[in-house]
C-alpha cells in the first residue's frame, strides 16, 4: 500500500504530514461476516449469516465519529460481505456527510444490483473495488469457490461503467494464478479500472502456505509490475506486499543512471542501488500493518491488519484512538528498527518492514524479518565482507 492516489478534499491529500504514532493514513471496517462465497483464501472463514455479536448500528456511527477525530483517515468498508449489512448505505451516507472519503469492498453476487450502485454513487461513495483473481471463469471461480462468480463480476463491472463510477479491481495473487498475470493485466485495462489493487497471499484464514508464491517469485512480480506501471492505463497499488517499494526505488535509480549514462544496463545486476538512493531516508513511511493502518472486525476488535490477527482492545470497552496510539503490538509494529533479523538492519525498512502480517503468518512473531524477501541488506553484506577479509 502506499501513498499516492489521495482523494480531492481529503486532508492527507493537501501536503500534511501524517504522524502515524497518532493517526492512522486507512482504516478497514470490516461491517460483517456474511457473505454467499467460499474463497479458498478467505481471510475472516466468512459465514452465510451475520454475526449476532457485530457492531449495531449506533455503535457503527459511534465509530465513524472516532475514526474521522483521527484527523479523518480514509475508510474502507469491507467484510465478509459488507453488501449484506442492511444499514450499510445509512452508514456511508453519514461518513460523506461528514466529510469522509468512504469506498468500499462488496462481493459481486445477486445482491448488487445496478440500482443500488446507483444510490450508493448518489451519496457520494469514492470508488467500488471488485475482487477479480483470474482471466478466466476456470482460475477465478476455483478461487471464489463459486462457479458462475466470473461471469457475474464481470456483469457487475460494467454496471459500474454505465454508471461512471471509478473501478478498482482487487487480485490475490497466488500459485493459483502466477501464470496468468499477464493476462490479467490486459483484462483489468479492458474492463476500465483506475486502479488495480494487487494482494500478495498471506497463509491465514483458509489461506494455505503452499498456495503462496515463492520468494523469488515475489520478487519476479515486482519488477514485471514496476514495468507493467510505466505503461498501464491504471493505477498499481500492493497490500502484504511492502517490499514492492523497496524494487520501485531499486529499479528508478537504474533507470536514471542508464539514462544518464552513469552506468550501462549489463552492470546494473551487481550495483548497489540504496546505497546511491540521495534521500532515501527521508523518502516518506510507508503504510504498514499497525503503521498507519487499522483494521476493525465486526465486533469491534482492533487489529493492526484483518491479516495479523492479534487485537489490541475492543471500541466496545477502549476509545480507537487510545488503542491504535498505545496498545502493545501498535507500538511494537511502528518501530522498525527493533524488528529481528535483516528487516532490522535493512536501509529500506522505514518505507519497506516487509509484510508483518506475512512474518507472523510464518513464523508466529511479527517482529521477525519478512520470509518472502529475497533482498540482504546493505549492512549484512558490509559484516560479510569484512569477515572475508
Amino acid at each position: 500500500m502506499n501513498m499516492q492516489g489521495i482523494g480531492k478534499g481529503h486532508p492527507h491529500g493537501l501536503g500534511k504530514t501524517i504522524n502515524y504514532d497518532e493517526n492512522p493514513f486507512i482504516v478497514i471496517w470490516e461491517v460483517t461476516r456474511a457473505c454467499q462465497l467460499k474463497c479458498v483464501h478467505c481471510r475472516a472463514d466468512a459465514q452465510l449469516t451475520a454475526d449476532p455479536r457485530e457492531l449495531t448500528h449506533e455503535e457503527g456511527i459511534n465509530l465513524i465519529d472516532q475514526i474521522y477525530e483521527m484527523d479523518n483517515p480514509m475508510l474502507v468498508f469491507t467484510g465478509g460481505d459488507c453488501m449484506m449489512r442492511e444499514d450499510l448505505y445509512d452508514l456511508a451516507d453519514y461518513a460523506i456527510k461528514k466529510g469522509m472519503r468512504v469506498s468500499m469492498t462488496p462481493s459481486a453476487t445477486a445482491n448488487v444490483t445496478i440500482e443500488k450502485m446507483k444510490r450508493f454513487k448518489e451519496v457520494g461513495l469514492s470508488r467500488w473495488g471488485f475482487s477479480l483473481d483470474g482471466p478466466t471463469p476456470e482460475i477465478h471461480d476455483h478461487f471464489r469457490g463459486t462457479p458462475g462468480s466470473f461471469d457475474l463480476t464481470v456483469e457487475k463491472i460494467k454496471y459500474l461503467n454505465e454508471l461512471e463510477m471509478p473501478l478498482q479491481i482487487n487480485t490475490v495473487i497466488s500459485r493459483y494464478n502466477y501464470d496468468s498475470l499477464e493476462a490479467m493485466s490486459k483484462l483489468v485495462a479492458e474492463l476500465g479500472a483506475v486502479m488495480w489493487y494487487i494482494f500478495l497471499l498471506v497463509p491465514t484464514g483458509r489461506g494455505q502456505l503452499d498456495a503462496c508464491i515463492s520468494p523469488a517469485e515475489h520478487e519476479k512480480v515486482f519488477r514485471w509490475l514496476y514495468k507493467l506501471s510505466q505503461t498501464a492505463p491504471y493505477d498499481i497499488k500492493t497490500t502484504a506486499a511492502q517490499h514492492y517499494r523497496r524494487v520501485v526505488l531499486q529499479e528508478k535509480m537504474r533507470d536514471q543512471l542508464i539514462e544518464k549514462g552513469e552506468i550501462h544496463y549489463e552492470d546494473t545486476i551487481t550495483t548497489d542501488f540504496a546505497s546511491m538512493h540521495d534521500g532515501l531516508k527521508r523518502a516518506p513511511k510507508g503504510v504498514n500493518d499497525g503503521n498507519g493502518f487499522a483494521f476493525i472486525s465486526h465486533i469491534g476488535d482492533v487489529l493492526p491488519s484483518g491479516l495479523l490477527p492479534i487485537s489490541g482492545g475492543n471500541v466496545r470497552e477502549k476509545q480507537l484512538a487510545e488503542i491504535y496510539r498505545h496498545a502493545k503490538v501498535f507500538k511494537d509494529l511502528r518501530q522498525p528498527d527493533n524488528y529481528k533479523g535483516k528487516c532490522g538492519v535493512c536501509e529500506y525498512n522505514k518505507i519497506c518492514g516487509g509484510s508483518r502480517s506475512r512474518t507472523y503468518a510464518v513464523t508466529g512473531d511479527y517482529m521477525e524479518s519478512e520470509p518472502f524477501c529475497v533482498y540482504i541488506p546493505q549492512a549484512m553484506r558490509n559484516k560479510q565482507s569484512e569477515l572475508q577479509v
